[in-house]
C-alpha cells in the first residue's frame, strides 16, 4: 500500500485509502472467505454476533466481549495503516464503503479514533464518510465528525445528481457518482455544475465499454482540473446569484467562472461589485477549446451571448 501512495504522489494524485468495507458484507457472499469469520482465523474473533450470516455486524459497535474484541482488532489495524503512510501528504481516509444504516456509531468511533491515533504523528490528514447503504440519509454524514463527505443525491433541495447544492454544509463535499447512481449517470455538465456550486467529483469507473456521456466526463474532469490551477481558487466560492445560468464561481470584482449548461443563448453576470475591465474567455466544453472574446467594463449587469452550441464556461478576469 505504501508503494502504490507513494507512486501516486509522484504523479500528482491523491489517494482515499478505504479503512473498512460495507457493501460486500450486504451484498455478497464476502462473508465466506472474511477474515473475521470465526473459521478464517485463529484468534477465534467473529463480527457475526447476530448470526445473520452476513457480518454485517463488523460495522457496528457491539458491547459483547466478542465485540469488544473485534473492535480491539480494528484498532489495531487502523493504527498499522495509519503508521504506514502518515508522513505522505498525498493521503486522505475514508472509513468505509457503504456500509449499512446501522453503522452511524461505529463509523464515527472510527472517524474519532484515526484522528486522536493521527495527533500523535507530525502530520494530519482528513478524515472522510461516505453515505451509508441502505438505509442512508445525508443527515448522517453531513452531522459527523468528518472533515469529507460524499453524499446521495438527497432532497429536491440538494439534489446532487443533477442540480448540485453549493450550499455550505461544514464539511469538503466529494459529488461522487457510485453514491448518486452507479454506473448512470456523470457527464461533463454534471462536472462543471458540480465544480462551479463549489464541489469535488469523483466518478466511478466501469472496465465496459464507455459510452461517449461516459467519456464526456472524463474530458470534464480534465477541464476543470486545469481551470482550478489557473484561477485563484481558494478566494472563489460559488455565487449563484451572481449569473442567469445559476453556476457561478466567482471572487467578486476581480474574478468569476460560469458554466452554462447548454440551454441558455444568453444570460446575465452581476459585475456591479466590480468597477474595472475584465479580460473575457469562452470555453468549449465539448471540443475543449478556449475561445477568446472582447474585453467587458464591470459596475453593472451585463448579457453574454453563447457564441457556442452547447455546454460552455465563460471566464471574468479583471484588468490590473
Amino acid at each position: 500500500m505504501r508503494a502504490r501512495v507513494i507512486a501516486a504522489r509522484d504523479r500528482g494524485m491523491y489517494v482515499a485509502v478505504q479503512l473498512f468495507e460495507g457493501w460486500e458484507l450486504q451484498f455478497t457472499d464476502a462473508w465466506l472467505c472474511h477474515p473475521f469469520n470465526r473459521k478464517n482465523n485463529i484468534q477465534e474473533a467473529d463480527a457475526d454476533a447476530s448470526g445473520n450470516g452476513k457480518g454485517t455486524d463488523f460495522n457496528t459497535l457491539q458491547v459483547t466481549a466478542m465485540g469488544k474484541k473485534v473492535l480491539a482488532l480494528q484498532e489495531a489495524y487502523l493504527r498499522k495503516v495509519i503508521d504506514t503512510v502518515s508522513d505522505l501528504d498525498n493521503v486522505l481516509y475514508e472509513v468505509c464503503n457503504e456500509a449499512g444504516g446501522d453503522s452511524t456509531d461505529w463509523q464515527y468511533y472510527v472517524i474519532r479514533y484515526v484522528k486522536d491515533y493521527e495527533s500523535t504523528k507530525p502530520k494530519q490528514h482528513p478524515v472522510g464518510i461516505t453515505v451509508q447503504y441502505s438505509r442512508g440519509n445525508n443527515a448522517v454524514v453531513f452531522n459527523s465528525p468528518a472533515d469529507w463527505v460524499s453524499p446521495n443525491p438527497g432532497d429536491a433541495h440538494e439534489n446532487y445528481r443533477e442540480d448540485p447544492s453549493g450550499e455550505y454544509r461544514g464539511k469538503v463535499i466529494v459529488n461522487d457518482t457510485d453514491h448518486l447512481c452507479g454506473h448512470t449517470c456523470g457527464d461533463a455538465a454534471w462536472v462543471w455544475k458540480s465544480f462551479c456550486r463549489g464541489l469535488n467529483v469523483l466518478f466511478m469507473e466501469d472496465f465496459l465499454p464507455s459510452p461517449t456521456w461516459q467519456d464526456s466526463a472524463r474530458e470534464g474532469m480534465g477541464q476543470t482540473r486545469q481551470f482550478s490551477e489557473r484561477i485563484d481558487l481558494a478566494a472563489m466560492t460559488p455565487h449563484d446569484e451572481l449569473s442567469g445560468t445559476r453556476y457561478c464561481l466567482a471572487n467578486p470584482g476581480k474574478e468569476y467562472l460560469v458554466f452554462q449548461p447548454g440551454n441558455h443563448g444568453e444570460f446575465s453576470v452581476n459585475l456591479a461589485d466590480a468597477g474595472a475591465e475584465f479580460t473575457a474567455e469562452w470555453f468549449n466544453v465539448t471540443k475543449g477549446v478556449a475561445v477568446p472574446a472582447k474585453s467587458v467594463r464591470g459596475g453593472g449587469s451585463t448579457i453574454f451571448y453563447t457564441p457556442l452550441a452547447g455546454p460552455a464556461a465563460l471566464y471574468l478576469k479583471s484588468v490590473g
